[in-house]
């Protein structure tokens, strides 16, 4: 008797924890129902997934792709060419894997994979986490076999019989984190007396956040607050060199947050980018937050994300352009506000999709039947 050929899934994209982590979420997912499933992630070389894929034990192949330069477009001719290299690899990385189905989370690498994928007909399933349709998602959609969002309305930019509302796959549940405050306090050396704002700017850092706070860092140690706060790898020397060892009972900073069920846990407000799978994350912590939709984004899909929550009073929304004149202010306001905090609590918590990382996993896996 033959033995059993175990099914295999290629999963692409990244570029940000905001692909990243989901992607994961999703191939840990599939292992949990099928521990046998062979997997194959395929990143950007050079982006933070040539890390972070092989730190949650998979393997990775990377890709010489890149962005389009919207700036300097005599740039694009070398990215064309990695374009071209990239459709050669994805394709050479497929007939060699032999996947039973593809998958694309969004990133830079994404396209090739299911581009390729489709060419040679083997079925594709799309997540697409944002509220508005990335462009590579659009064009790809018509030939995919599912399309996994997070949003409704999206039958604005896929074909509907072919869309499931799984919501977006996220790190953990985040069910426990009443019980986890005292732990998470002492974890960050902060104060149970002194509410808790939590500052993130994404897995890079945010700009002009962390010039808004480095530039009032005795209004923040002055403040009735105490601020955690993720700068971002790239800011995080010049900016903790700003704060004062006698500041840090009050300003706890760091450069990435690895244990962020803590972070949640002993944060009251939190202070955020408006990427798909943070805000999907937020809706399951439950807690009042603060929107600031990055402006460095594809057809400005993070206001749209946010104003999502806003629409339902799950958020409050700052443009990045006012971050300067009043982020601190709404901060240490929405602090004093305990009706509005509620309020803002109660309806995100609503909004929560949850177990979205295995209905996506059941939907591969329904596709490598076919």
């Amino acid at each position: 008797m033959n033995q059993q050929r175990h099914k295999r899934v290629i999963i692409s994209g990244g570029g940000t924890g905001g692909h990243i982590f989901p992607a994961i979420s999703i191939a840990n997912a599939l292992r949990k129902i099928d521990p046998d499933v062979q997997i194959l992630f395929v990143g950007a070389e050079g982006r933070m997934e040539m890390e972070k894929v092989p730190a949650a034990g998979y393997r990775i192949v990377g890709l010489p792709v890149a962005g389009i330069d919207r700036k300097n477009l005599l740039k694009n001719f070398s990215v064309l060419l990695k374009l071209f290299k990239s459709l050669r690899l994805a394709r050479k990385t497929i007939v060699e894997f032999r996947p039973d189905v593809a998958v694309g989370v969004g990133g830079y690498a994404s396209g090739p994979v299911l581009k390729q994928s489709l060419k040679m007909g083997i079925p594709v399933l799309i997540q697409e986490q944002n509220s508005y349709a990335g462009v590579t998602n659009k064009i790809l959609a018509g030939r995919a076999s599912v399309i996994c969002v997070a949003y409704d309305g999206m039958e604005k930019y896929f074909p509907s019989e072919k869309i499931i509302k799984t919501g977006n796959p996220v790190r953990q549940s985040y069910d426990n984190l009443e019980a986890l405050k005292g732990d998470a306090l002492k974890f960050f050396g902060l104060n149970a007396d002194l509410p808790v704002i939590l500052v993130l700017g994404g897995s890079l850092g945010a700009g002009s956040v962390n010039k808004c706070l480095s530039r009032n860092i005795q209004t923040l140690y002055n403040s009735p607050c105490q601020w955690l706060w993720q700068t971002g790898k790239q800011y995080f020397d010049e900016i903790s060199q700003m704060v004062p060892d006698s500041f840090r009972s009050r300003i706890s900073v760091h450069p990435f947050i690895d244990r962020m069920e803590l972070a949640f846990a002993a944060a009251d407000i939190i202070i955020s980018r408006a990427g798909a799978g943070t805000i999907s994350e937020l809706c399951l912590v439950g807690k009042p937050v603060i929107l600031i939709p990055s402006p460095n984004v594809a057809e400005d899909h993070q206001t749209k994300n946010a104003l999502a929550l806003v629409s339902r009073n799950a958020a409050v929304m700052i443009p990045d352009n006012m971050v300067e004149s009043s982020l601190i202010n709404e901060a240490t306001n929405l602090v004093k506000d305990g009706p509005g905090r509620k309020m803002l609590a109660d309806n995100i918590s609503k909004m929560a999709e949850r177990d979205a990382d295995m209905r996506i996993a059941r939907e591969v896996l329904k596709l490598t039947e076919k």
